[in-house]
């Protein structure tokens, strides 16, 4: 692959990962997430997080992850600062933030989320978090 069309390459996985956040609304980056996935995607979540472990295929990931942050949670949602991206990788870094809902506790935690993508979907997700500000939320 010659340098301008590995450029363009990492243009358009930079630009997947980030219309997976930037929708008007989790529901619509929900959907668009869906899209984007292959169907053997590999989702980590963090040890020690709440809800990790590693999932494979959207099915797995929509229950073990975004069904309980939905029912578990008042204004979970995740906000990007800076993104850095490179040929299949793109790396989103940014702050959770929500409102836990069996204790009525608030939380913000810095996040790392590291995308791999394959012929241009996302193959694989993993999770950094300082997950003890989520716990405290939570107890």
């Amino acid at each position: 692959m010659n340098t301008s069309t590995n450029a363009q390459q990492t243009a358009q996985h930079l630009a997947l990962v980030r219309s997976t956040y930037e929708g008007s609304n989790a529901a619509e980056n929900a959907q668009r997430l869906r899209e984007a996935v292959t169907s053997d995607i590999r989702w980590t979540e963090a040890a020690g997080f709440p809800y990790a472990g590693t999932f494979i295929g959207w099915d797995e990931i929509q229950h073990n992850v975004f069904a309980r942050l939905g029912s578990e949670w008042q204004d979970y949602r995740v906000t990007i600062e800076h993104y850095l991206s490179s040929q299949d990788q793109v790396v989103a870094i940014g702050t959770y933030s929500g409102i836990y809902l069996k204790t009525g506790l608030p939380f913000s935690a810095r996040v790392a989320h590291l995308w791999t993508l394959r012929d241009g979907r996302i193959s694989a997700f993993e999770q950094i978090v300082d997950s003890a500000m989520v716990w405290r939320a939570m107890m």
